[in-house]
């Protein structure tokens, strides 16, 4: 397996694009040194890189292509919709019947908006929240590692460069599981916590009642509550997360999955809090979301599409039975290499992770970088074991055999150190203060 082709537009990307790609998660320091560079094109869960090497893909576009790459009716609804004009001076039908549909599958939310990414839909959510209540401060899960690239959050990271210190004093942090930790910090701040975000769950699980003890805060406290759903919306359960732990967010952050890797995201909520954007109220305009592509007609196609496989054939079903297969098959992997303690398995079965640890039992970026490369020799590309509904069977099991193949040097790398089995430098975390 070489990546000549790779390699040769790795200089090209360095030069034209800073950290030679548009998304930091697909940086080069996310990879091992000797990786396939750049994808060339996908077909389920299966990419082909510009070299011609094949592999089985998880992860999917950062959990974004749930159904699979290049899914034909998701194709042609997007052509279809593409060969009528994507983008208008006025409103197109679609953006109504997709607004309806997407709506009466969220029995909570009642208004929505369209955009491109999640950060424009997370990023609304807080200004709403802002202009609703009159206050400045937003609280933000310290346990949930992204929600925007709006300063508002990455203040609260490593890269925090460029944001004045003034911005950074109007985000506070509580802690997952830890409604305590949330009382205080509205305690601390009466009258000032505008809004409080957070993921329904991310690989730990809400226990003894989290979630609606949040709610509760928000409402005894006069704060919006938001829910972030980009990765659980379409993944635990059609409806999102909030279905499947019994609870309504004031506003729901969705996308991802959405539209199976077309851009798309939505924020949808309560009318109450979402007319403030709109035209029925006499109260101060707020400048919500207006983006010139975020309701182009195609991607908003595939969007409807994909809503329409979700209800007919069962796919959040198969996430969680593909994800379970793939789960049961590491497990008897790390019990047979008796590496229990170094290597583990983490999430519900439809957003498997997996963590690497040293002989020391800490978090280990060269143990993950050694078990990445080790993958991408048997021809898996796995930066996490987040399966689509592409996933066959003999998909699954051919990947358990390449993992057990991987952690049988992970093993020994645990008895003679990791450096004599890497071929260059280890990974590094996204969010660090220096590269």
């Amino acid at each position: 397996m070489t990546f000549r082709e790779s390699s040769r537009l790795q200089a090209k990307a360095h030069a034209y694009i800073p950290g030679g790609a548009h998304t930091y998660a697909k940086g080069d320091d996310q990879y091992p040194e000797d990786t396939p560079i750049f994808i060339a094109r996908g077909q389920g869960c299966h990419v082909w890189d510009v070299d011609g090497n094949e592999f089985i893909e998880y992860g999917m576009g950062l959990r974004a292509v749930t159904l699979g790459h290049a899914f034909e009716p998701v194709v042609a609804a997007a052509f279809r919709g593409m060969q009528l004009g994507s983008n208008f001076t006025r409103p197109a039908r679609i953006e109504v019947e997709y607004a309806e549909e997407l709506l009466s599958n969220f029995h909570n939310a009642e208004m929505v908006k369209f955009a491109k990414n999640g950060s424009d839909a997370t990023t609304a959510a807080i200004k709403l929240a802002r202009a609703f209540t009159g206050r400045d401060l937003v609280a933000t899960c310290a346990e949930h590692p992204f929600f925007s690239v709006d300063d508002w959050f990455i203040c609260t990271t490593e890269m925090n460069a460029g944001i004045p210190e003034s911005v950074r004093n109007l985000t506070v942090s509580f802690h997952y599981n830890d409604a305590e930790s949330l009382k205080k910090l509205f305690d601390e701040n009466p009258n000032r916590i505008a809004a409080v975000i957070l993921e329904p769950a991310t690989v730990q699980e809400p226990v003894n009642g989290f979630l609606c003890a949040v709610k509760k805060l928000c409402e005894d406290n006069g704060a919006v509550f938001i829910l972030d759903e980009m990765i659980t919306g379409f993944r635990w359960h059609l409806s999102g997360a909030q279905r499947v732990y019994g609870v309504n967010a004031d506003l729901s952050c969705f996308g991802k999955a959405i539209a199976n890797g077309f851009s798309v995201a939505a924020l949808a909520g309560r009318r109450e809090i979402m007319r403030l954007g709109g035209l029925d109220h006499n109260e101060a305009r707020v400048f919500l979301l207006s983006t010139t592509h975020g309701a182009e007609t195609h991607a908003l196609a595939a969007a409807q599409e994909t809503l329409h496989i979700y209800q007919q054939c069962n796919v959040v079903e198969r996430l969680y039975q593909q994800g379970e297969r793939l789960r049961l098959g590491v497990a008897e992997s790390i019990k047979q290499h008796r590496i229990a303690d170094y290597f583990q398995v983490q999430g519900r079965d439809c957003n498997l992770t997996y963590v690497t640890k040293d002989t020391e039992g800490r978090r280990s970026q060269a143990y993950r970088t050694l078990f990445l490369q080790q993958l991408i020799q048997n021809g898996i590309l796995a930066p996490s074991f987040v399966v689509s509904f592409s996933h066959s069977d003999q998909d699954i099991d051919r990947t358990i055999q390449a993992i057990h193949q991987s952690l049988g040097t992970y093993a020994q790398a645990l008895e003679d150190g990791v450096e004599k089995h890497l071929n260059g430098r280890p990974v590094k975390p996204v969010f660090r203060r220096f590269n």
